[in-house]
């Protein structure tokens, strides 16, 4: 029984179908135990978007634009939970497939008061999967902020989630995905949330244009107190984040979290040190930055790997990530407003692949993925996820935002750009001073 409970993470649920029907009836039973974490898990994860994120953004661009940022956040937030429940939730973990969920629990059909997802309520698991779902289309408004209209923003999201996320969700964590039948190891979401973001904030950057003004003009953070106080929240709901993802108050949740502060504690620290050697002064920002680095890279390999792995993927996200932005996106000439690329992106991409490395039994890991026997196969399999997210997100969300752009135009105009979001969109002020 406890070997059957210990099997918690999503992916184990496509393995459950499996199972022989004993073992089955012995899993699907309500813990209570599992069902309070899961509870509070589902809430951390939530609070990551708003406040943590909204505040995370909003400090990081011009008072002109602050209240416009967490106004995308919010409204993000409901609209993806309403998708969600229409047919995101269906398509992402409705029924068997290779590469979706199918349409078969649309509303959440089927879905009632006694319904068990392993050993916590479906209802639970589902609006677990929810924040998760939420999270990762806000992500994308780092890369474009301060330039895009609403309207198109909310279009562009509501797609974004149905022929993007969704599939992908299905791909990795559903009942059949093909990504997870290659064995693939993303624990919380690094191919699934960061990655996915990273590179679809990447397209809609490039597609949308640069900032009125870019790089010559400076556009510095109007309140880095917003930010450093976002940067605190998105850390503490992080533990929601990656140790509710074995879905279970477990051993595996523990070691989640203990791994997850120590990479989040190691990439901030890799991050300010690289700046002062390189700068001279270590930074408020590097410092926040760093740690969102950190969080980010942890999440794929959280429920894989040991302190020690966690410590150095918490060095190579912070270093890597803090010379992707401050050496090589400028030299690209890319205007990644808020760095969702270049910390979601780059750190989701290192998180992933180092997960191949550092599951080693040898290396202090929990194994390697079904039908894989060592480190060059994990590896193999890991590029390929990555790949195949980087592919598949890119193209379609190119396509989402062209087509977008002749339905309602995607970027504001120089007037209203000049004048700032919050007063040009929502014919509101940040600061009334």
């Amino acid at each position: 029984m406890k070997n059957i409970k210990a099997i918690g993470t999503r992916a184990s649920l496509a393995v459950s179908v499996m199972l022989m029907p004993l073992l089955a009836h012995a899993e699907d039973k309500l813990d209570s135990g599992d069902t309070a974490w899961m509870l509070t898990a589902t809430a951390l994860v939530l609070f990551m978007t708003i406040p943590g994120l909204s505040l995370f953004y909003a400090g990081m661009v011009r008072a002109k634009n602050g209240l416009s940022v967490m106004m995308q956040c919010f409204s993000i937030t409901a609209l993806m939970t309403v998708l969600w429940m229409i047919a995101g939730y269906s398509i992402a973990f409705g029924g068997e497939g290779a590469y979706w969920g199918g349409l078969g629990q649309m509303f959440l059909k089927g879905i009632g008061v006694d319904t068990l997802s392993g050993t916590i309520p479906t209802t639970v698991f589902m609006t677990f999967q929810m924040t998760f779902a939420i999270i990762t289309p806000a992500l994308i408004v780092g890369a474009f902020a301060e330039r895009m209209r609403f309207s198109a923003l909310l279009l562009f999201m509501a797609v974004w989630l149905l022929v993007v996320y969704a599939p992908i969700a299905h791909w990795v964590w559903g009942s059949g995905g093909w990504l997870g039948g290659k064995g693939i190891l993303d624990f919380a979401g690094g191919t699934v949330v960061h990655i996915n973001a990273g590179i679809a904030g990447l397209v809609a950057a490039l597609v949308i244009g640069k900032r009125k003004g870019f790089p010559t003009t400076a556009m510095p953070p109007h309140s880095l107190m917003f930010t450093v106080v976002g940067a605190g929240m998105l850390w503490v709901g992080w533990f929601g984040f990656n140790a509710g993802s074995e879905l279970a108050a477990d051993g595996t949740a523990g070691m989640a979290m203990a791994v997850t502060q120590i990479a989040t504690a190691m990439a901030a620290l890799a991050w300010m040190f690289s700046e002062w050697i390189t700068h001279g002064k270590p930074s408020v920002l590097g410092i926040a930055s760093g740690a969102v680095a950190g969080l980010v890279a942890i999440t794929p390999a959280s429920g894989f790997v040991g302190p020690t792995g966690a410590l150095i993927i918490g060095l190579s996200a912070g270093v890597g990530c803090f010379l992707f932005v401050v050496k090589i996106k400028p030299a690209l000439g890319i205007d990644d407003s808020l760095d969702a690329f270049g910390v979601h992106g780059i750190g989701g991409i290192i998180g992933a692949l180092l997960t191949g490395v550092f599951c080693a039994p040898s290396l202090g890991g929990t194994g390697f993925g079904d039908g894989i026997e060592s480190i060059g196969q994990q590896l193999g399999v890991q590029f390929y996820g990555v790949a195949a997210t980087l592919i598949y997100t890119a193209v379609v969300t190119f396509v989402i935002l062209k087509i977008i752009d002749v339905i309602v135009g995607l970027r504001v105009s120089e007037e209203a750009e000049t004048e700032g979001l919050d007063l040009s969109q929502h014919d509101e002020r940040a600061y009334n001073l």
